[in-house]
This record gives C-alpha cells, sequence and structure tokens, in this order.
C-alpha cells in the first residue's frame, strides 16, 4: 500500500520539486482515509441531510444527529466520490472543494493545516488534480469490516503508512525516525497498565497524554487496552506533535475514533505546553532518541530557573530525553495516601529511552541531579526493562522501558526494579530498515507475567523472582564521587631547558629581568637538590655575583619551583604553607573513585586504596553525590576464558587441517 501511493507521486514529476512532494500526497492521503471511513453510512448520511432540511432542524441537533448516523465524530453532506471528481477532468477543482467543505468542520480544520485548497488550485493550473484524484480514487484505504477482514486497514496500520509516507518526504529523513513498532506499544502498555487494571475501574474516566506523539501509535493502543480491560471506562487521549504533518495525521486519527482532535496540540513541549495547568492518569512516550535541544535553551534555561519543569536539572545539550521525562511528571496527578497502604489519584508514566539516561553524566552533571531527584527525593522509578537490540525501524540499539509512578506499591517504597528482557524476540524472516527482530505475542505474554511476578516477589518475599529481574535499593543507585590526592614530591635541578624556560616565563619576567635572571643561573647546569631550601640557597648565592636578589612574590616563587623543580617519586614532600593539614597535592596524581552511597569512605580508603599509597587522602570538599543506574552491570555473569589446553588443541587441529589442504594443492 505504501509503494503504491508513493508511485502517486510519480505524477508531481517535472511539476513540482520532490521535496514538495509530500504536501501533495500526504492530505490526500487524509482525505481519502476519511472518504472511506464514512462511505458505508454515506447513503445514510445523504437521507439524513434531507430529513434534516425537510424538518428545518437547528444545526446543533442537526451536527449530533449526523456524527450519530455517519457513526464517527464527523460526517460529509456531499453526494460526490473520488470516482465522479476524476471523470470530470475541467470541474474538478470545482467538485473537489465542494467536497471538501462538505466536511464537518473539525476534519476540515486537519485539512486546513496542509493548505490544502490552494493545493487544489495549483494542482488543477497544472492540470493534474483529476489525475492526483483518480489514483487515490483506486487506494482502499477502509476499516476493517470485522476481525477476520484481511483487506481493511486498521489504524495502527494507517499509522505504519502514514510515518513511512513522512519518512520518504522528509528531506532530512528526520520525520517518522522513531515510530514504535505495535509489539513495542503493546508491550509498554502492558507493563504500564498491568499492575493498575484494578484502579482501571469502569464508569471512571482515564486520560492518557503522550507529549512527543508523532501520528499518535502509542496514544491509540493506551487507549484500545484500557478498552479491552475496563470496556465502560472512558478514554481521553491527549497530545503534543512538533512535526506539522504528523500533527494533522494524529488529529485524523483521533477523528475517526471518535476522539476529540482538538487535544492534540501543535508546538514544541518544551516551550509551548499545549496542555498547562492539565494533568493526566496516564503517560506514554517514545521521544526522540539524543534530540539536540539547542534551539530552546535559553526558554528551557528559563524554565528551569523558576522551578517550572525542568528544576531538577537539565542534561547536555545534545540529548533532551530528561526534559521529556521531567515534563511529563509535572504532568502526573497528585498521590494521596488511602490509609489502607495505597494511595487515591496520582499517575502512570511509560516513556521509551536509549541507554545514555542510565549513566550519563557524572557526579554533580545534570543528569545526574536529575536522576538523584527521581530516585532519592521522589522515589519515582518504579522498575526499568531492557529490550532486545534491532526491535526498531531506524536504529539497532539496544532500548529501555522506564516505568515511573508517584503511587507505587507499598512494597516497592524505595526500590525499583531491573528487567532484563534482552532475550525476548523472533527474528524476522525481512528486514525493515534496522528492524530484524520483533516481540511475538508469546514473549509479550512472557514479559508481562515476569514484570507481575517481580512486583510480587517484591510483596512477599517467600514469592519467587524471576531469574532475569532483579529488586535494588535505591540507595544502590547513589555513590559519593570522592577526590583522591597524593603530595606533590619534588627534587630540584638545573639544566639547559629550565634556563630556557626560565627566559620564557611571563611570570619570572614580570617580577625582575627574566634574561638576566636565567643567565646568573648558567654556573648551576648540572646541580641537583633534594630540598628546596637547598636549591634556593644556591639559587641566592648565584644571583650575588649579577647584583640580583630573588623576588619573594608569591607568582614569582610559583613559576620558579614549577621550572626547577623535577617530579620524583622519592623527592621532598612540598606544603603550600607551614601547618597544612595535608601536603600540597600533586595534579597529576590525583585521581577520583565512586563510593557507594551507604558506605564510610575512611573505611573504603583503608581497604581500597591506602593499602597500595599510604600517603593518599580525600580532598573533602570536592566530594559529590551522584546517581547512575548501571543496569549491563547487574546482570553481568562473568564467563571463564578456556583453558589454555582447549586453545592448543584447537590450534594443532587447525594447523593440521592446514597442512592437509595444503598437500592435497600441491600434489
Amino acid at each position: 500500500m505504501i509503494n503504491f501511493i508513493w508511485k502517486v507521486a510519480d505524477l508531481l514529476r517535472g511539476d513540482y520539486r520532490a521535496h514538495d512532494y509530500g504536501k501533495i500526497i500526504l492530505p490526500f492521503t487524509v482525505l481519502r482515509r476519511l472518504d472511506c471511513v464514512l462511505e458505508p453510512t454515506k447513503a445514510d448520511v445523504l437521507a439524513e441531510v434531507v430529513e434534516l432540511e425537510e424538518r428545518r432542524r437547528p444545526q446543533a441537533f442537526r451536527e449530533m444527529r449526523l456524527r450519530e448516523v455517519a457513526k464517527h465524530g464527523f460526517y460529509n453532506t456531499s453526494e460526490l466520490t473520488f470516482e465522479r471528481i476524476a471523470k470530470d477532468p475541467s470541474q474538478a477543482e470545482t467538485l473537489l472543494k465542494s467536497y471538501y467543505t462538505a466536511f464537518s468542520a473539525n476534519a476540515q480544520a486537519i485539512l486546513d493545516r496542509y493548505d490544502f485548497q490552494k493545493h487544489i488550485s495549483d494542482l488543477q493550473e497544472k492540470e493534474l488534480l483529476y489525475l492526483i484524484v483518480g489514483a487515490f480514487a483506486k487506494i482502499d484505504l477502509r476499516l476493517p469490516k470485522g476481525p477476520d477482514d484481511k483487506d481493511g486497514i486498521d489504524n495502527h496500520q494507517m499509522g505504519y503508512i502514514f510515518e513511512e509516507l513522512i519518512r520518504k518526504f522528509s528531506e532530512d529523513n528526520a520525520a517518522g525516525e522513531h515510530f514504535t513498532p505495535r509489539e513495542v506499544v503493546r508491550l509498554m502498555v502492558n507493563l504500564l497498565l498491568a499492575p493498575d487494571e484494578e484502579a482501571l475501574g469502569a464508569g471512571k474516566t482515564r486520560t492518557v497524554l503522550d507529549p512527543a506523539c508523532g501520528t499518535g501509535g502509542i496514544l491509540s493502543e493506551t487507549g484500545e487496552h484500557i478498552k479491552r480491560k475496563a470496556p465502560h471506562t472512558t478514554v481521553a487521549l491527549y497530545g503534543q506533535e512538533l512535526n506539522p504533518e504528523s500533527h494533522a495525521i494524529c488529529q485524523s486519527d483521533l477523528l475517526i475514533k471518535g476522539q476529540d482532535p482538538d487535544n492534540i496540540a501543535y508546538g514544541n513541549s518544551f516551550t509551548q505546553d499545549g496542555h498547562k495547568d492539565q494533568k493526566f492518569d496516564y503517560l506514554v512516550a517514545n521521544p526522540p532518541f539524543g534530540m539536540e535541544w539547542k534551539k530552546v535553551k535559553s526558554q528551557v534555561e528559563a524554565f528551569a530557573r523558576n522551578g517550572d519543569r525542568f528544576f531538577a536539572g537539565l542534561p547536555k545539550i545534545s540529548d533532551g530525553s530528561f526534559l521529556f521525562l521531567q515534563h511529563m511528571i509535572s504532568k502526573m496527578k497528585p498521590a494521596t495516601p488511602d490509609g489502607k497502604g495505597g494511595f487515591e489519584g496520582g499517575s502512570r508514566i511509560a516513556i521509551v529511552f536509549n541507554g545514555s539516561p542510565l549513566f550519563s553524566g557524572g557526579a554533580g552533571a545534570g543528569e545526574s541531579d536529575i536522576r538523584r531527584w527521581i530516585l532519592e527525593e521522589e522515589d519515582l522509578l518504579e522498575a526499568i526493562v531492557a529490550l532486545p537490540d534491532q526491535i526498531f525501524y531506524n536504529t539497532g540499539i539496544t532500548t529501555y522501558f522506564w516505568i515511573l509512578s508517584n503511587r507505587k506499591h507499598r512494597s516497592l517504597k524505595d526500590r525499583v526494579i531491573l528487567l532484563d528482557a534482552r532475550d525476548q524476540w523472533t527474528r524476522m524472516r525481512k528486514s525493515l530498515g534496522d528492524k530484524r527482530k520483533f516481540i511475538s505475542d508469546a514473549q509479550i505474554e512472557a514479559v508481562t507475567d515476569m514484570y507481575l511476578e517481580a512486583v510480587a516477589a517484591a510483596a512477599d518475599p517467600k514469592h519467587p523472582l524471576p531469574e532475569n529481574a532483579k529488586i535494588i535499593e535505591r540507595k544502590e543507585f547513589g555513590y559519593q564521587r570522592i577526590t583522591v590526592e597524593r603530595p606533590l614530591k619534588l627534587r630540584f635541578e638545573v639544566t639547559q631547558e629550565t634556563l630556557s624556560a626560565l627566559r620564557d616565563s611571563a611570570a619570572i619576567d614580570k617580577a625582575m629581568d627574566a634574561g638576566a635572571f636565567a643567565a646568573a643561573l648558567k654556573p648551576l647546569i648540572g646541580e641537583r637538590w633534594a630540598t628546596k631550601a637547598e636549591a634556593w640557597d644556591a639559587i641566592c648565592q648565584a644571583l650575588v655575583p649579577a647584583g640580583l636578589l630573588m623576588s619573594t612574590g608569591k607568582p614569582f616563587q610559583k613559576a620558579l619551583r614549577d621550572v626547577v623543580g623535577v617530579r620524583d617519586p622519592n623527592g621532598e614532600v612540598q606544603y603550600i604553607k607551614k601547618g597544612d593539614p595535608h601536603p600540597e597535592p600533586d595534579p597529576e596524581l590525583r585521581d577520583n573513585e565512586n563510593v557507594p552511597l551507604g558506605e564510610d569512605i575512611d573505611a573504603y580508603m583503608k581497604r581500597e586504596v591506602l593499602e597500595h599509597v599510604p600517603d593518599a587522602w580525600v580532598d573533602k570538599t570536592k566530594t559529590k553525590i551522584g546517581y547512575e543506574i548501571p543496569f549491563t552491570r547487574q546482570f553481568y555473569v562473568y564467563e571463564p576464558p578456556r583453558p589454555l589446553e582447549e586453545i592448543d588443541a584447537e590450534l594443532t587441529s587447525l594447523e593440521a587441517e592446514i597442512q592437509r589442504l595444503l598437500d592435497e594443492v600441491t600434489k
């Protein structure tokens, strides 16, 4: 179907530039989809229009009634069809505009985002309109009539079509780059909602937000999952999208589902909060991996200073993943204890990340501060689930679900589930871009069961924990970044290189004539001293014949020591001033260690450091608290190397095989 629609663009060749094809094909695809969706009730709608006009019903009643008859949240009152318009080339523009204006206002608003009427006129002027309409008339984009209808195209399949078209028509291939495969969405929604099914409740209203919704695939699956589990629950879907084509497509998708398309805001979620002051029950997203936020840096920093959304910390400019997560956290409903060990209200979040947010940014960096806030200050992180690689269309990297909640089960208070699902995949018969693996229905169920088993194990110590799951105390993710210093040890000497360095030193020259000073020290070439006092005494004596006095200024003294002093493990320990508790540290020997958060630093130093370097100490003024989630390390299993005897035997066997082959060649 994608290829069929793509070939329609060949009709535009020569009259339009290649990067403008999408401006024509995408709105026509949306229009044809709306047309096919309404086709089963078209006759009923036309009959209802006649009856309403005869009875002169008010506009509000007319609007409500036509939507009821159309069985969708939109309708079209025209008798025209794509086939009829295509058969009348001279009137194609008039007929198509008439057909377009017969749509309900909400459908027209979506097409208006494409400046659709202008494109109709342009195509007519180029005598292409009837050809394009005729080509789309042959494309069947109707919904399935039932679960056994293999010819119909459901909303998620339509999402694939739209995403691929957007990617093809995008000059930089950025749009649609991380469209989420359906099975990944299903697993994500399962893990988000599985521990929460009792809270869905019949008769309740549940709101869902995706702040990077693309064409709405994750939103749709979340809503459908809730309806499957609680058919009488009302689900309201909300989203925001920056790409105009994706935004319009998502709106049309919601329109077909009977949702309010105005719930999908347009713009940048960081700077143009389309749902300001709103809170949601569930929040889902697969934001672009490694998205730079340089263009909105000043606005984001202003929000952070004002304590709005991004106050926990700012990640590096090259990756806005944590900005999306903080934005989502700001949209969580407050949770209050219900007196029974649970909560009333609250929200749950599921977001797809690459590996970077787990560990990027050392202690004191923005990413580490954000992890600290999520884990230590708010205790929001419920679980991280590692997914197989090669499951996305445009990237083969390993990805992770982060599941967050402000109403975690009491057994998970101060604890986090780590679930390794990297082995839960099935090889595809044919690759789609970088996607070579998929997660089967059975594997989705298996991962969901493992997740629920881990939750159960957290509540009951006797309950077995799945082999590839761990429950970690949140403090274990924290560490103290200490700075280990060692003393600066120097011997002192004068060489030809020493004199050259003295002549070139700005600090020496500022205090006295550097050239004269270096010349006065020439007789000392080859001399060595064990202590600074001995060296300085010799230098002072060497200056006397030249009529010079050594400056006592600190810049001069430091510059002289840096040139004359030579690092030596057996040299004299240097002090900045007498009486200091520690010697002067040597920057070249400075090291950093990560000490587990709950461990005593002095005990760690005694066990890990002082045994090897007894003169080391910790500069406690530089100690910082950091947080990282070393997921891979938690599941690392040591595999010992093969015995040398086994390797030797294999090499001997290979040598014999090579010799046999050579003998055959030389016979």
